[in-house]
Formats: structure tokens, C-alpha cells, sequence
């Protein structure tokens, strides 16, 4: 339907556009703002407003309002109130129109603030646990407030990276969290530090995952340090892991740079808990994983001597992490076979070198034992000429 071309109409329009609002709802509020003008100027003269109901009939293309007003009604059970058979008046004053604009030009305004409020937020509450973009406006003590565009977000210290710098005007990735509700309206809470966060860093870097060619199966994360994505295949001839890391690692050293230098261990998911735990301890290598309890879900890993460091990892992160993400509670032991083996390897390698001494020990012992009694018939040049000159 095209909009009448007056002065009242165009306006309505105009601010419907800027503010991305219904024409529908700023008519409302333009009523809502009337009836309350009205009611000031009542009580200025005297008069008791709340002893009727009102309405207001309002010509959408001149702006032309009246005021109609009726004995208070009691709604039913329901909330419903039968209006049928009551009396209606037009109760609007002379010159109200010059008196009334003047009243409700700042509930207008409040109204529309409330109702563009509303709106956004109403579009942001369809985008929570999605990534969002904004620039770090400012510092409030430990929070930081984030221009996310027609509105700002905040980050509390519990949902930032630790030890990571923040600048003003600075435009970063954000994790919507949640909206809450707070005395002074809803908050939109942004965060960097959720496991999410990396997830949908992920989704947006991997078209495979969004495809379903790629399965998320789970994600731990210790902000800041490390984090371990588990992923399988949801195609035949997908290769998850590969899709993740990228041609030379584009892929994961885009992920990387965004958490800040964060360390992303991408795991491959395995229906046999064995297998499972080994691959999310990685990049420890030479496990052996022994289901010691099902029920408990207790499982004990052996790692060789050289291997049982990374399989820990630092202050135990590795196993930590390794734990939280197949779900198992994972104990990380010695792999003592592989110690013994070793050992007897080595001894065997000194019985065999101590054997090669000894036989050369002999051999050189009958060399100078020939030397020094040579057989008869067998003496040296220097006997016989010896002999032959006596």
C-alpha cells in the first residue's frame, strides 16, 4: 500500500526506516503518549483520569487524534473485558492537539527508544550462541563494553581470555552468550573463553562442518592455553581431521590467530573408548589403553618412559583435558614392558660386548704364548745361527 504524501504520514514512515520499525507500533506509542498527555493536563485541572479507560482514534494520514473515554471496566477471569452496551464519549479538549504535543513529545520519544530497543533485541535473542562482530569501545572496571553496531555488548572478566591484551577500537570475534535481563533493561553478554567459542571459530572456517560432511563430536578448553575438538565423518570419503587443519594448516592457523596463539589439538573420534582416549591424548604416541572399569569408566594408560611427559602434559593439562573430552576418568602410568624390554635389550648388548672382549683377551694371550715357546724344528732364523757359529 502506498503512503499518503502529508507532512504526519512521511514522517511516520521515516521514522519506521531509521529505526527499523513497524509503522504499526509507532502509531501505538504516538496513542499511548496521547492518553498519558492526556491524563497530566486531568490531573492539572483537578479531575481524577484513573476513573475511566480510554482510547484514542488516530488518523494515520493528518495525525488528527481523539480521545474517547468510558467508566473503568473490571476484566473477567480471562483478562477479557466486555466493553458491549458501555458508553463512550469524546472527552478530547479544546486546543488539545497544541497542549498535547508539547506533553508527549518525550514520551514519544521514550516510547520509540523502548520500542527500538526491543526490536534489537529481539534480533540479537535469534543470534545467541552464534559469533558476532564488534570494536572494543570501552573499559568499565573488568568489564569491557563492545559496539556491536545499533547496540553494545559486554564481556564480564569471567568470559575473557586470561592474559590476553584488549585496545580500544579494536574489532574482534565474539561468542553471543546469553541476553539477561538487568535493572536497567536486557544485556547482551558476549564471550571469548567458551568452548563454543571455538566450535563456531571452526564452523565458520570449515564449510564441511556446515555441510554435515564434518560431525562436531565434542570440544574442552582451557582459555588461553589449550583446547582438544573432537570431529568424525559424516560422509564417506571425508577425512574430518584433514577438513579441519586445512591445506598447510590454513584452516587451524586461522583459528589460532583469532584465540590469540592458542594451542587447537583436533582429535578423531572413535566409537571404541580405547582408541578414543588414545587419539585425544595425542600427540602423545606408543599407548596402551586398558578399560580397567566400565561402569566407572576408569581407564588406565601406559605410555612409554620418553612419551609419558607429553601423555601428562603440563601440570597434567593433557590428561585433563583428554579426560573432560572422551569422558572417561584416565590415569596415566609407566609403560613398565616397554622398561624391561629396554633394559634387556641393553643387556644383552653388554653380555655380547663383554664375550667379544674375553675372546679377543684369549686370542691375544695364545698369539704371545706361541711367540714365547715356539715348537721344535720351528726356532727362529737367529737360534740357528746362533747354533751353527758354536
Amino acid at each position: 500500500m502506498q503512503t499518503p504524501r502529508t507532512e504526519f504520514a512521511q514522517a511516520i514512515k521515516a521514522i519506521a526506516m531509521e529505526r527499523g520499525l513497524d509503522p504499526e507500533i509507532i502509531l501505538d506509542t504516538i496513542k499511548q503518549a496521547i492518553i498519558a498527555a492526556y491524563k497530566k493536563d486531568a490531573k492539572d485541572r483537578g479531575e481524577d483520569p484513573e476513573v475511566f479507560d480510554y482510547d484514542v482514534i488516530l488518523n494515520s494520514t493528518n495525525g488528527e487524534a481523539k480521545i474517547i473515554a468510558w467508566d473503568h471496566v473490571e476484566a473477567d477471569e480471562d483478562g477479557n473485558v466486555d466493553l458491549e452496551g458501555v458508553e463512550k464519549k469524546d472527552v478530547t479538549p479544546p486546543g488539545f492537539g497544541r497542549i498535547a504535543a508539547q506533553t508527549a513529545k518525550q514520551v514519544i520519544h521514550q516510547k520509540i527508544r523502548e520500542a527500538e530497543k526491543g526490536a534489537i533485541m529481539g534480533e540479537y535473542t535469534g543470534k545467541v550462541g552464534a559469533l558476532v562482530s564488534g570494536m572494543i569501545l570501552r573499559f568499565e572496571g573488568s568489564d569491557v563494553r563492545v559496539d556491536l553496531g545499533r547496540t553494545e555488548g559486554v564481556i564480564p572478566a569471567g568470559e575473557r581470555i586470561p592474559n590476553e591484551r584488549l585496545n580500544l577500537n579494536q574489532r574482534m570475534s565474539f561468542l553471543l552468550k546469553d541476553i539477561i535481563e538487568t535493572p536497567r533493561g536486557k544485556q547482551i553478554i558476549l564471550s571469548r573463553s567458551d568452548a563454543l567459542f571455538v566450535q563456531k571459530l571452526f564452523e565458520r572456517e570449515v564449510p564441511e562442518i556446515s555441510s554435515g560432511s564434518v560431525i562436531v563430536k565434542g570440544i574442552v578448553r582451557e582459555a588461553g592455553t589449550r583446547s582438544k575438538f573432537s570431529v568424525a565423518s559424516g560422509q564417506s570419503g571425508v577425512d574430518p581431521v584433514g577438513s579441519c587443519v586445512g591445506q598447510k594448516g590454513v584452516r587451524v592457523q586461522s583459528v589460532t590467530n583469532e584465540l590469540g596463539g592458542e594451542r587447537v589439538d583436533i582429535v578423531m573420534y572413535n566409537d571404541d573408548p580405547a582408541e578414543y582416549i588414545k587419539a585425544a591424548l595425542s600427540p602423545a604416541e606408543g599407548l596402551v589403553v586398558n578399560i580397567k572399569n566400565k561402569k566407572d569408566k576408569l581407564a588406565i594408560v601406559k605410555a612409554p618412559e620418553d612419551q609419558l611427559s607429553i601423555a601428562i602434559g603440563r601440570d597434567g593439562q593433557n590428561a585433563r583435558l583428554a579426560s573432560k573430552l572422551t569422558g572417561w576418568m584416565i590415569e596415566v602410568e609407566e609403560l613398565e614392558g616397554a622398561k624391561k624390554e629396554e633394559e634387556k635389550i641393553k643387556k644383552t648388548d653388554e653380555n655380547e660386548e663383554e664375550s667379544v672382549n674375553i675372546s679377543e683377551e684369549k686370542k691375544k694371550s695364545s698369539q704371545k704364548e706361541k711367540q714365547e715357546n715356539p715348537p721344535e724344528g720351528k726356532k727362529d732364523s737367529k737360534t740357528e745361527e746362533k747354533d751353527d757359529k758354536s
